[in-house]
């Protein structure tokens, strides 16, 4: 066997061992009690998805049960279902993470278990005025940029962080945990989503600046293409998707500072260190489309205050 051979075999070797024990990993994380499609990640705390490309968080507390993010009827059929293999616990509330409705339907079926359903007024404003009949409009709303629910010993803390992606778009923060969930606004190991609706670029990255100052160890994400999403992230994460958009930005500036045909800019980008993430090369040229736009236009959409 020749050097470049064993080299290959070697690293085959490696990628294997790296695979097996991310397997045994999953599953002392899942544990054999837990539902199918459930994570554990912290005492209380638990995600659930994997059977549509969309995760939640529920948090069971002595006093009942938080949920994040309904996604859509069969997912919190499935979710709730779940949650009752785990406690009989009241469900006490779910919570919306933003208003798009590829998030926000579903909530009838926690509804119906009990749950008052909670979002940022900005989120609850546009679900009023934009009904889907797989959407519930939420009971309550809050308003400002935090809000601190505490139920049965355990502190959620709700941030709105202003506009980035959405509308009310809400970071949730166990601190005694040390857990998050957010949606949207970070996707590990995928480029940005097709022509990046409704995003504010410069302020998606203000958020994640500040999100990175948050005190975690440890995200549940709404998208994830890792290895097991189900298990969430880490800052990595986020430190990652904020740099694929800044070296998007650069490359297209690069070509404006040559003289490039704004319109051509976009089939002529390409980012080789990222070519292995989800949807390269279906989305890169979508997204350089948005970026070089934002840049030729200006930022949008836009308001003046958070």
């Amino acid at each position: 066997m020749n050097h470049l051979s064993m080299k290959s075999c070697w690293k085959n070797i490696m990628m294997s061992i790296v695979f097996l024990m991310s397997i045994m990993h999953f599953n002392l994380a899942m544990g054999n009690a837990l539902p199918a499609n459930t994570a554990k990640i912290a005492d209380g705390v638990y995600s659930f998805g994997g059977v549509v490309p969309y995760y939640s968080m529920f948090i069971v507390t002595e006093e009942g049960v938080l949920v994040i993010e309904p996604v859509n009827t069969n997912h919190s059929l499935m979710m709730l279902q779940a949650i009752r293999e785990i406690t009989d616990k009241p469900i006490k509330y779910l919570f919306h993470s933003h208003n798009h409705w590829d998030h926000s339907k579903g909530g009838k079926v926690f509804q119906d278990a009990g749950a008052k359903i909670v979002a940022h007024k900005e989120a609850y404003d546009w679900m009023v005025a934009n009904p889907h009949e797989d959407m519930s409009t939420p009971d309550e709303y809050w308003e400002g940029s935090k809000k601190v629910v505490q139920l049965g010993g355990m502190t959620l803390e709700l941030h709105y962080l202003g506009m980035n992606h959405g509308l009310g778009n809400t970071i949730f923060l166990l601190p005694d945990e040390k857990v998050a969930y957010m949606a949207d606004i970070v996707t590990p190991k995928r480029v940005l989503f097709s022509i990046v609706p409704d995003f504010n670029i410069k302020e998606w990255e203000r958020s994640l600046n500040e999100i990175l100052e948050m005190d975690f160890e440890r995200a549940i994400f709404s998208h994830s293409n890792a290895v097991n999403p189900i298990l969430g992230g880490t800052k990595t994460d986020i430190k990652e998707n904020l740099q694929f958009i800044q070296d998007l930005r650069s490359a297209v500036r690069s070509e404006f500072v040559n003289g490039t045909d704004p319109m051509m800019i976009p089939g002529i980008v390409s980012l080789p260190k990222y070519s292995d993430w989800a949807m390269y090369n279906e989305w890169l040229t979508m997204n350089a489309w948005r970026i070089m736009l934002d840049d030729w236009m200006g930022p949008f959409p836009w308001r003046p205050n958070k």
